[in-house]
């Protein structure tokens, strides 16, 4: 990282672009969004290869996007620097305003209603337990392979009611939604090729969903959709754009937490061994892990009318960006930021779930997911070997990791 260090400091301010998926499969990005959060926090970049865009840096100029949906709209332009692909765009409630957004929201909300997560608890306890009971000793494996993708898609395929057996479709499919077209390890290689991937999941789905609909009414994703008034009656593209929602939203966050996770701690030896002393700090522990990681690296709004933010002036039209990864690590807003501190006193007080009507709906699931995680973690193998960083992907919007190599000592 140090090595970029001199390049983003004596660079013209107007000149930096933190759009460039590079810093981030690099893990460089940190100098960049520090100068900005103290030169230029609502930052205006006129050439990028999405085109202009406005960077929000700062805690409190994000939360000030996240709540005004009225002057920042999801709907004009998505929820992504790029804008989406002409003709092949694909709504989703994430990518709506209200009312269209609320009403389709309210439709998926209860099954992560606490009641629903109670009941969940048992069942992904026992699968953590086995994935973990199978874990190889004194051998180099990947984390990612064989803990963060299998624990998630267990929990996509319970969430749809998927069959079992292909279950690593829903990874597959969450991976092609997300990649970048560019980047030689994706699953596709052009807009086209990802849309056509998508249209086969949205048709397997439809086979379910008009299964689900005939039958009463059950507690599983599919099963709502049919039988929401809001839901039942989608057209193709927004199916396919909610399906994706609830496929990405149901696998990345939690995903990239239980591997940044490990790997934070592994940097960190001192809190490691705090929480070995202490298990109880798991509660903490995770949302900490949550912040640190920022699964989600940004979000972006469409100004529907002139804009004061930040002392800068937004013009109808323009795109903003709310860079996740730089308001969690804002000291005006949280303490030492760039440690990690797994006993910190307020430590929910992140932006990685986003905020407002847009929050994301599954956030008390991901936390659940990871603390199950780490309570049975630790009795089990209370050191595991980082052997070398995470491989992560080409990626300006999730922060995701591909591999990481580890060793559990016999």
């Amino acid at each position: 990282m140090t090595a970029s260090l001199p390049d983003v400091y004596s660079m013209p301010l107007d000149a930096i672009d933190v759009s460039d998926p590079k810093i981030y499969q690099d893990d460089v990005w940190h100098p960049y969004f520090e100068r900005l959060r103290r030169e230029a926090p609502v930052h205006y970049c006129r050439e990028s290869r999405y085109g202009p865009y406005w960077s929000v840096c700062k805690y409190n100029d994000i939360m000030q996007v996240e709540i005004n949906h009225g002057v920042y709209s999801s709907e004009l332009g998505g929820i992504a620097v790029e804008d989406p692909p002409k003709g092949l765009e694909r709504q989703s409630f994430i990518r709506m305003d209200p009312p269209k957004h609320d009403e389709q929201r309210k439709v998926v909300g209860p099954i992560v209603a606490p009641a629903n997560l109670a009941e969940m608890e048992a069942t992904i306890r026992e699968r953590t337990i086995r994935v973990l009971d199978g874990l190889p000793r004194n051998e180099t494996f990947d984390w990612v392979e064989r803990v963060s993708i299998e624990l998630t898609t267990m929990m996509l395929a319970t969430l749809f009611d998927y069959p079992w057996e292909d279950r690593r479709q829903l990874t597959y499919w969450s991976d092609v939604a997300i990649c970048n077209v560019h980047a030689p390890e994706s699953p596709v290689h052009s807009e086209q090729e990802k849309f056509d991937e998508l249209k086969k999941m949205a048709e397997r789905m439809a086979e379910l969903y008009n299964e689900r609909a005939k039958q009463p009414p059950k507690f599983d994703l599919l099963s709502m959709l049919a039988h929401g008034p809001a839901t039942q009656n989608m057209p193709l593209r927004e199916f396919m754009g909610n399906l994706t929602l609830l496929i990405v939203g149901g696998n990345d966050t939690t995903r990239n937490s239980m591997t940044g996770g490990l790997y934070a701690l592994s940097r960190h030896p001192g809190e490691y061994q705090k929480l070995r002393d202490n298990p109880e700090l798991i509660a903490s522990l995770v949302p900490e892990i949550i912040r640190y990681v920022t699964p989600v690296i940004h979000m972006r709004r469409t100004a529907t009318q002139d804009a004061e933010l930040g002392g800068r002036q937004i013009k109808k039209g323009d795109k903003v960006v709310m860079w996740y990864v730089s308001g969690n690590r804002d000291a005006d807003a949280i303490g030492d930021p760039d440690s990690f501190i797994i006993d910190r006193p307020r430590p929910r007080q992140h932006l990685s779930f986003g905020f407002g009507i847009h929050r994301c709906v599954g956030n008390r699931l991901a936390e659940l997911q990871l603390r199950i995680l780490w309570e049975e973690l630790l009795p089990r193998y209370p050191v595991i070997e980082v052997l070398a960083p995470p491989c992560r992907t080409y990626s300006n919007f999730i922060h995701g990791m591909r591999s990481m190599p580890v060793r559990i000592p016999a």
